[in-house]
């Protein structure tokens, strides 16, 4: 499970049509979330990522059915009279992300909600994002990165700043450990769902067995939470970092509710509050991870229970039943992700139906234009490559085709054909530098490279052994600008390829793999999928070298890796 936010949930975007509105539109749907319509006033009636636009939240309510979740992208002076009409209307959880709401208009919104039954996180918030359900917001940037950063698990996360919730959640990751729900409560001094209420959800949630607080100076957020522990209305453990440990009174930390007023909000007050209750207290934010891996351990040991047979029994027989969202098949009927077979074969190509199959998503032209291009540029590197010599000297020994693929394939591993997922999470590592950090795209790939030369790492997905400018590379680009696809991964490895070769007297430009790691990082494709595409373009390949071995060639033949010659057309 998780909290507030799941697949199952229908949300509106209020402020659809603004430049934010549509950018985070696109990362909440390619998440997964389920966006059924947006609403600006005065723009009813158009079109924007799919779904429509209305001009008021009861006009989408009455012509969409109920909506659970409204997320909300426009001016601060706006946000209380968008707010409340969505709340009138029957919408019971609002996600304000604008910053400088006035605090009069919160309290109001706060007290309508109230009245209401219904609930608000913000202002001033990236969001919350529960792995592999959905998002809500901007936590993430983008599709790909924010599956590539969060995974499911049992680490619940709440936190007062946006940059510092995504890099807890990607460190946790990092460690192994996965999330269940990835809440930014929001930077304001009022806000509306502060940590305690927070916690009350995760209390509730079966899938969260510890929570992870980021706490700042300011307000009483934190001792509102410890009180929560000592009146016995959360249980579970917490490990919480308190931020802003050495700022002075009066002197704001980072944002507007981080403030230490009249003595009371202090960095001290509240870890000793804390500690009071038997929360873990952090004093390093590097050892969030090893802490709360130990905590969550010692956690499982503690309230490990035997388990009756019976329950055992009924255990086993549960779990002979599994489930697959792939496809479907029945007599005379076969589904892929949903859509009839018969009518993908007139509808798609290949290429596309993989991107169906891989993401669930039904992919546009132009996306399977760009994953043509990227299939047919790995095809085949000639006979020299690891794969092609392992495929061939299998088929030389009298091996069977499958057994000669089967060598080649196996032999497709870091060292070779796996620069495409490495570059993919160089990229991605960038651009969450960037996002965390406040940076340009440039600033973000000085820094990563710069870093990488310090530890003597080679930048993957950069220079090549034969091509001073890798064609593939060059085509790949053009076909991806020309379709609409190039976007923030393109700008990112372009970044990256400037800094690189400022800090290097050897020119090392973009080769193939770069190019696809970029591409398929903009088309929203996870990482540990990257070098599968590379398996799948070098299929066909491997099969023209393995079949040409078998009736060309004698058998059991000495293969020289390099001294061989071109005599086809």
């Amino acid at each position: 499970m998780a909290i507030l936010i799941d697949e199952t949930k229908r949300v509106i975007v209020q402020g659809i049509t603004g430049r934010e509105g549509m950018a985070r539109t696109r990362l909440m749907q390619g998440y997964g979330t389920q966006v059924v319509g947006g609403v600006t006033p005065g723009k009813g009636g158009q079109m924007v990522e799919g779904v429509p636009v209305f001009d008021t939240v009861a006009e989408a309510w009455d012509t969409l059915g109920p909506i659970d979740i409204s997320v909300l992208f426009i001016p601060a002076p706006l946000v209380s009279n968008a707010a409340i009409e969505a709340l009138d209307a029957g919408v019971k959880l609002l996600v304000i992300v604008p910053d400088r709401v006035p605090i009069y208009d919160v309290l109001e919104i706060a007290a309508f909600a109230e009245e209401k039954d219904a609930a608000f996180i913000g202002p001033n918030t990236l969001g919350l994002l529960s792995p592999g359900k959905g998002v809500l917001g901007m936590m993430g940037g983008q599709a790909s990165s924010a599956r590539d950063w969060f995974f499911p698990g049992p680490v619940g996360i709440t936190s007062r700043s946006g940059g510092i919730t995504t890099s807890i959640a990607y460190y946790l990751a990092q460690a192994g450990l996965g999330a269940s729900t990835v809440v930014h409560v929001g930077g304001d001094a009022v806000i509306g769902m502060p940590h305690a209420r927070v916690l009350k959800h995760f209390e509730a949630d079966p899938q969260t067995e510890v929570v992870v607080m980021f706490g700042e100076i300011g307000t009483s957020q934190e001792e509102e939470a410890a009180d929560l522990i000592e009146r016995g209305e959360f249980t579970k453990p917490l490990v919480a970092y308190i931020g802003g440990k050495a700022a002075k009174e009066g002197t704001r930390f980072s944002h507007a509710g981080a403030i230490i007023e009249g003595g009371r909000g202090t960095h001290e007050g509240k870890v000793k509050r804390l500690r009071e209750v038997g929360a873990t207290i952090v004093d390093a934010f590097d050892d969030i991870p090893r802490v709360t891996g130990e905590v969550l351990e010692k956690h499982r040991k503690t309230h490990s229970q035997r388990v009756s047979s019976s329950t055992i029994e009924k255990k086993a027989t549960s779990e002979l039943h599994w489930t697959t969202a792939i496809t479907d098949i029945q007599p005379g009927s076969i589904r892929l992700r949903g859509h009839d077979i018969t009518e993908l074969m007139d509808d798609l190509t290949f290429s596309q139906t993989i991107y169906l199959l891989l993401t669930g998503e039904m992919p546009s032209q132009q996306v399977g234009q760009v994953l043509d291009a990227i299939l047919v540029s790995s095809i085949d590197h000639g006979a020299t490559p690891p794969s092609t010599l392992a495929a061939r000297t299998a088929a030389s020994t009298g091996a069977p085709i499958n057994a000669a693929l089967s060598a080649g394939l196996l032999s497709i591993n870091q060292h070779h054909g796996g620069a495409i997922e490495a570059c993919m999470r160089v990229i991605l590592e960038a651009q969450h530098l960037a996002e965390t950090e406040s940076l340009t795209a440039e600033d973000a790939a000085n820094q990563l490279v710069a870093a990488y030369k310090a530890e003597k790492k080679r930048l993957p997905g950069f220079g090549h052994r034969v091509h001073a400018t890798d064609p593939r590379a060059v085509r790949l680009f053009a076909i991806a600008d020309e379709a609409g696809i190039a976007g923030e991964g393109v700008g990112m490895v372009r970044a990256l390829e400037t800094a690189l070769n400022a800090s290097s007297s050897k020119h090392l430009p973009i080769n193939v793999d770069g190019a696809i790691a970029a591409l398929l990082v903009d088309l929203g494709i996870p990482a540990e999928l990257g070098n599968t595409f590379f398996m799948m373009a070098r299929v066909p390949g491997l099969v023209s070298h393995i079949y040409e071995e078998k009736t060309h060639q004698r058998p059991m033949r000495k293969i020289h890796p390099t001294d061989h010659s071109y005599d086809g057309p």
